[in-house]
């Protein structure tokens, strides 16, 4: 009789960082309906609190809820936490845990772990753990006690709360806010839209939220030193660079004419840096102009880097798109960046993750535009700010119906787990007999 052996299957990485992230979720949802949760002592219907939930855990900033006045200090609480571990990462969290209980990390969390924060290879994942842990509690430590005059001046004691809260929420670019009050809600940081403490304390946070925890590495081992930086760490600060400073001259050349130069200068630039998935504003998003709202799109599907906080398709997908596309004009057999070859596999994912973002968003828009007969184009704002997990909008989102609401909460979580890693995490349930010969073919 023939004996038939089956192998125990084991869950991979992909699929661990999808299910946590799924997981956590609905937790959350859970957690955020209880009576408790608001200041009403009501239970909130659990379709608001899914996507309040997944807003959180995904660090988007859209809601159906004013955070300031509906959550009660529980349910603000329960928000921030979530916020914290969307940011950080499910797995990296749960490490972190495992660590401080004094538990060996195993092989499988390891990889796990360095698929999670994007990790060029497993030796040393634990020691760069425990350094982006210090780091992130220092960094918004920092940012807490520098808003903290302001907001104390502001709202009392009180204001020790909305500096951490705010501090954690920008640094994990989620942009919620607490800020909101019953005659004046979704105000974002529009009070504080000349505070220049406020203001590039929110927009620091952000940035180094947003440029990932490798390049804070790179930064912290070679100091200014650029040249002895990873060639990606190289990437990602010269396009944040250009992302934040060519879209901060346009907006200071076409929009907020109406504010003294100074704060001119100031609206621009934070209009600039928060789509890079923070989701705070500081002005009325309704007033910039078309084409402003059409360049805030972009920034939003672009997004921060890998391996950090922010969602999007990333900066390193839009240099690798950019750099391909002029190689291909210049008629050069290769990509190159920084005196480095990329990889044709490295080319391939990026124009895979960057038509997916746009697939995403589009289909997005004309299904809500369709449902909700609203223009496209502020469906297109509302879908890419979802996708890209930024949390700006132009004032829809409480009015959209349950199924609109539906498909943002899945572009929220598909933007935050990363689309190769959804397709990953799919591919690996497939078991694969057999792969048939290779021969190369002739394209184009």
């Amino acid at each position: 009789m023939e004996k038939v052996f089956h192998k125990r299957k084991h869950w991979s990485s992909f699929q661990l960082i999808t299910t946590g992230f799924m997981l956590v979720i609905l937790v959350g949802a859970i957690l955020l309906m209880l009576p408790i949760a608001s200041k009403e002592g009501v239970v909130t219907p659990f379709h608001e609190a899914l996507f309040t939930s997944t807003s959180a855990v995904c660090v988007t900033g859209l809601v159906v809820k004013d955070t300031g006045t509906y959550w009660s200090y529980f349910g603000q609480t329960i928000i921030l936490i979530l916020i914290e571990i969307g940011g950080l990462g499910v797995v990296t969290i749960a490490v972190a845990f495992a660590m401080f209980s004094g538990k060996k990390i195993s092989l499988m969390q390891r990889s796990t772990l360095k698929d999670a924060i994007s990790a060029p290879k497993v030796g040393g994942i634990v020691r760069l753990t425990q350094f982006i842990l210090k780091g992130t509690l220092i960094v918004e430590l920092i940012g807490a006690l520098l808003m903290m005059p302001t907001f104390i001046k502001g709202y009392g004691i009180k204001g020790i709360w909305m500096a951490v809260f705010h501090s954690i929420s920008a640094f994990c670019n989620a942009g919620f806010d607490i800020l909101g009050s019953e005659s004046n809600k979704f105000v974002s940081l529009t009070g504080y839209s000349t505070n220049w403490m406020i203001n590039i304390t929110i927009m620091s946070l952000i940035i180094v939220g947003g440029i990932g925890f490798l390049t804070w590495e790179d930064i912290y081992v070679h100091k200014f030193n650029f040249h002895k930086y990873r060639m990606q760490s190289k990437v990602i600060l010269s396009t944040t660079l250009f992302l934040i400073v060519v879209p901060a001259a346009f907006f200071y050349a076409n929009d907020f004419k109406y504010l003294p130069g100074n704060d001119r200068i100031l609206a621009s630039l934070f209009q600039s840096v928060t789509p890079r998935t923070a989701g705070f504003n500081t002005v009325d998003l309704n007033e910039m102009t078309s084409s402003s709202k059409a360049i805030m799109v972009l920034l939003m599907l672009i997004g921060g880097s890998p391996g950090s906080t922010a969602g999007g398709m990333k900066t390193t997908t839009f240099a690798l798109l950019f750099t391909n596309m002029i190689a291909t004009f210049s008629r050069h057999r290769d990509v190159h960046l920084f005196k480095r070859r990329i990889s044709e596999e490295t080319i391939k994912n990026a124009a895979t993750i960057g038509v997916m973002y746009f697939v995403l968003c589009f289909t997005g828009a004309i299904l809500i535009s369709v449902k909700e007969t609203l223009p496209l184009s502020t469906c297109l704002f509302e879908t890419a700010s979802a996708v890209g997990t930024v949390g700006l909008t132009l004032g829809i989102t409480t009015s959209l119906s349950v199924s609109s609401q539906l498909i943002l909460i899945f572009l929220m979580y598909l933007g935050r787990v990363g689309g190769l890693t959804l397709i990953y995490a799919v591919a690996s349930s497939v078991h694969e007999e057999a792969r048939l010969p290779q021969e190369k073919i002739t394209v184009g």
